[in-house]
């Protein structure tokens, strides 16, 4: 019984490790920058990141009950990435600490602002009002119309994944 649940976790963390790295590899798509005007930066690839991870954690919600716990460990494995993107960047030890209890409010400001938005959905305004605030840092010249249809559209791909593949850790994100 112990082996089991131990072998479970074990599993759960690698189908988290896999959504993550797809959600990275998403974040990093050229469009999401280029065309859709995410900024190209540390700050902009964090909103970028935590948006797909959200994305992510929204459509685990409310599943079956394996999926509340991938979806645990899909945020452990972004916190720890995290950390691990603080120490690499050569912030001191005594600093990350500090630095990761911001980065936690800020995950959960966004996945609060992004949950009410995606309740409004498909009405956009809402989502543009939360891109602007957050990806684009209130970048006057910056549109957040392109990127609140992106996301929309990339929830509505992830309500259609089936849940036995998310729970393989396969989300199948769709080019931008």
């Amino acid at each position: 019984m112990f082996v089991d649940r131990l072998l479970a976790r074990k599993s759960q963390k690698s189908m988290a490790r896999r959504l993550h790295d797809e959600a990275v590899a998403q974040g990093r798509q050229l469009t999401l920058y280029m065309q859709m005007g995410a900024p190209d930066t540390v700050e902009g690839r964090f909103e970028i990141l935590t948006l797909h991870v959200i994305l992510l954690i929204d459509r685990l919600k409310g599943d079956v009950r394996q999926a509340a716990a991938l979806s645990q460990a899909l945020f452990d494995v972004y916190v720890s990435d995290l950390d691990g993107a603080l120490r690499e960047m050569s912030v001191g030890d005594l600093a990350v600490g500090k630095r990761m209890k911001k980065l936690g409010e800020a995950f959960y400001g966004r996945a609060r602002a992004y949950d009410a938005a995606f309740q409004a959905l498909p009405d956009l305004a809402m989502l543009r009002d939360v891109v602007a605030r957050t990806i684009l840092d209130g970048m006057a010249c910056a549109d957040p119309q392109p990127l609140a249809i992106y996301i929309a559209r990339r929830r509505e791909g992830l309500a259609a994944c089936e849940t036995a593949s998310l729970l393989e850790g396969r989300a199948g994100w769709p080019a931008p």
